[in-house]
C-alpha cells in the first residue's frame, strides 16, 4: 500500500510517524511545503508544494493550507482513496459534494475523520446500539491540536453555527447558548458555547430519522469577545490535553434513556489515531464508495477497539453516588 501524507503539522506528522511502522505500507509520501529535515530523512518528500504524486492508493489530508475538498477531488482524479481530517463547515460541506463523483470512480472519501468530527461520529453511533431508537444527539469539545486548530476553532466561535432540529438547519451566533458540560478526566467541567462545528452535518447523514443535533466548544469569556476579531497573541505550537463528549437521548423499552461517551486526550495525538487507524483500513480492506463521513465506513465496536489498542481509549458515564 502506498499513502500519500498532505501537511507535516501536528496532525499529518503523526499519522505519517504511526504509519511507518505498518510492515503492509510500502511507502509514505509526505507532501508539505514546509517539511523540516526531521521527516525528510524519514519519509519521501515531493517538492514544496502540495501538488500530489501520482500512484498511490491512499491520501490522508491533513494540510492547513487551501481547500481540502479540492486536494481530494485531485486525489480520487488519480485513483486513490482519501482520508480528510478538516473540522472546517464549509470544507466538510465541500469534501459530502464530493460524494457523486467518488462513486462515479469507485473511491471512497471518509470526511471528518478526527478527533472532532471524527471519534464522535463513531462514539455516537456505537451509543445508538443501546437504544430502540435515538431522537437528539449532543456534541462537546475541548482543546485543539495545533496552530491551524486554535485558528479554525478561533473562527468557529465567532461564525454562525448550524443546530439541526425537526428536519431542517437553525442558525445561531457564534459564542451563543452557553451551557455547563462535564468531560472525562483531567477535564472536568467546562462552560460550552455554539460554534460553526461541522458535527451535525456530519451526523444527520448517519441517523436519518434523528430530530435534533447540536455542537459546542469550550471557550473563556475572553475567547468569546475576541472571536470576531484576529487572534490577539500567537497560537501554541500544540495544544494541551482536551476532550470530547457525546451524549445521546432517545427511547429504549418505553423509557426516555441518556447515554453519554467521551475521550481525552491530546487532540493531535488523538486526530492523528483515528485519521492513520482509518487509512490503514481502507487502504488495505474498502467496503464503500463515495464521500461519507467516518462513522458510516466502520464498525463502532471493532473501530474503537482498534483505537484502544493504538492507545486511544473511551470512556462512558456511568453517574456517581
Amino acid at each position: 500500500m502506498r499513502v500519500g501524507i498532505v501537511g507535516a503539522g501536528v496532525v499529518g506528522g503523526r499519522v505519517a510517524a504511526a504509519l511507518v511502522r505498518d510492515d503492509e505500507i510500502e511507502r509514505i509520501i509526505v507532501v508539505d511545503r514546509r517539511a523540516g529535515p526531521a521527516l525528510a530523512h524519514r519519509f519521501d518528500r515531493v517538492g514544496e508544494s502540495n501538488a500530489l504524486p501520482p500512484d498511490l492508493d491512499v491520501v490522508v489530508i491533513a494540510s492547513r493550507w487551501g481547500s481540502q475538498a479540492r486536494l481530494a477531488h485531485e486525489a480520487i482524479l488519480g485513483g486513490a482513496d482519501v482520508v480528510a481530517v478538516s473540522d472546517s463547515i464549509e470544507d466538510v460541506g465541500a469534501l459530502l459534494d464530493l460524494d457523486a463523483e467518488a462513486r462515479e470512480r469507485d473511491r471512497l472519501v471518509v470526511v471528518g475523520a478526527g478527533f472532532c468530527p471524527g471519534l464522535t461520529g463513531v462514539l455516537a453511533r456505537h451509543g445508538a446500539a443501546e437504544f430502540d431508537s435515538v431522537d437528539e444527539i449532543h456534541i462537546a469539545t475541548v482543546g485543539t491540536a495545533g496552530p491551524w486548530c486554535a485558528r479554525q476553532h478561533h473562527r468557529a466561535l465567532g461564525d454562525r453555527a448550524l443546530d439541526y432540529r425537526d428536519g431542517g438547519w437553525v442558525p445561531h451566533p457564534g459564542g451563543s447558548g452557553r451551557d455547563l458540560f462535564w468531560f472525562p478526566d483531567p477535564i472536568g467541567g467546562a462552560d460550552c458555547y455554539r460554534a460553526a462545528l461541522p458535527d451535525p452535518m456530519l451526523l444527520v447523514p448517519v441517523f436519518p430519522d434523528i430530530r435534533r443535533v447540536t455542537a459546542r466548544m469550550a471557550a473563556t469569556r475572553r475567547d468569546r469577545l475576541t472571536a470576531r476579531l484576529p487572534m490577539l497573541r500567537r497560537p501554541h505550537p500544540e495544544g494541551l490535553v482536551g476532550a470530547v463528549r457525546v451524549e445521546l437521548r432517545g427511547w429504549r423499552n418505553g423509557a426516555r434513556e441518556v447515554a453519554v461517551f467521551g475521550a481525552s486526550a491530546v487532540p493531535g495525538d488523538a486526530a492523528a489515531v483515528v485519521a492513520a487507524t482509518i487509512a490503514r483500513r481502507i487502504g488495505t480492506a474498502p467496503t464503500h464508495v463515495g464521500a461519507v463521513p467516518l462513522a458510516t465506513v466502520v464498525d463502532p465496536a471493532d473501530f474503537l477497539g482498534r483505537l484502544a489498542a493504538a492507545g486511544l481509549t473511551t470512556e462512558r458515564f456511568v453517574g456517581a453516588a
